[in-house]
């Protein structure tokens, strides 16, 4: 099966780890912003979820952008239209790569904001975030997946809302991403969170499993905070990572182009 990574210029290894994204909710600013200043050159994204926006705001984001980091806002907004329009474009304006909302009812509101997002960076001269739809099936163990079939019809009916509303792609489960792959493409991003299990389940939720069943990118908290050299577990994962692509992703890689102007 013939393989290609769309990140031209880049060695095989720089391309999978641009697809790697580090949490950052699992210490404080201090402990957070030494993990970036350890990481920044040898992971793609650091994600922001709401314990460290809430404790540190828009002013933590520019610090975490200051060092050289991509952000992936994992904030899931939900709101009325207007207040949607209104956090998209400010996420937009702090220079994030990527941001999530929670689709549920905003259809339509999100078609806008993903035409008013357009419009200013043309504007602006802004870098255009990828916008993700949140289609997550929470707390599915290997045990657990064989019964989840409502679950993920759920997570891939979400999903085709998500590109219907011009979105970039979704937020999933491993269990989620191969059918959401066959449903929606490969130019339809797919982001999964690396859970920290077990090692009877390490197999099912690992690097290679993940990159195997479709996922672009890769979140993962865990694995790195608790390690004793997180830059070694950093490669661990990369390691993961390129086996399950040379196993063969679902469908193939997606042809995503990075946005680094």
């Amino acid at each position: 099966m013939s393989q290609y990574w769309p990140f031209s210029g880049l060695t095989r290894y720089g391309a999978l780890r641009e697809r790697l994204i580090v949490s950052l909710d699992m210490g404080d600013r201090r402990e957070a912003l030494k993990i970036v200043d350890q990481l920044a050159r040898f992971v793609g994204m650091f994600k922001i979820g709401r314990n460290q926006f809430v404790s540190g705001g828009p002013d933590f984001v520019r610090e975490v952008r200051k060092r050289g980091a991509e952000v992936f806002l994992d904030l899931k907004f939900h709101d009325t239209p207007r207040e949607l329009m209104r956090t998209a474009l400010e996420a937009t304006r702090l220079g994030v790569r990527m941001f999530d909302v929670q689709l549920n009812g905003h259809g339509e509101s999100i078609k806008r904001v993903r035409a008013e997002i357009n419009r200013i960076s043309q504007n602006e001269g802004l870098r255009k975030p990828h916008i993700i739809a949140v289609a997550m099936l929470a707390g599915v163990t290997r045990a657990g997946a064989e019964n989840c079939q409502f679950g993920i019809d759920g997570m891939v009916e979400l999903a085709r809302h998500a590109g219907a509303a011009g979105l970039d792609g979704v937020l999933t489960s491993t269990q989620g991403a191969p059918r959401i792959r066959s449903v929606c493409g490969r130019r339809f991003i797919i982001v999964t969170p690396l859970p920290c299990t077990n090692s009877a389940e390490r197999e099912f939720v690992d690097g290679a499993s993940a990159i195997h069943s479709g996922a672009d990118f890769l979140v993962v908290g865990s694995p790195v905070w608790k390690a004793s050299e997180p830059l070694r577990a950093v490669r661990d994962i990369v390691d993961q990572m390129d086996r399950g692509l040379r196993n063969g992703p679902v469908n193939g890689p997606m042809t995503l182009v990075p946005r680094r102007n």
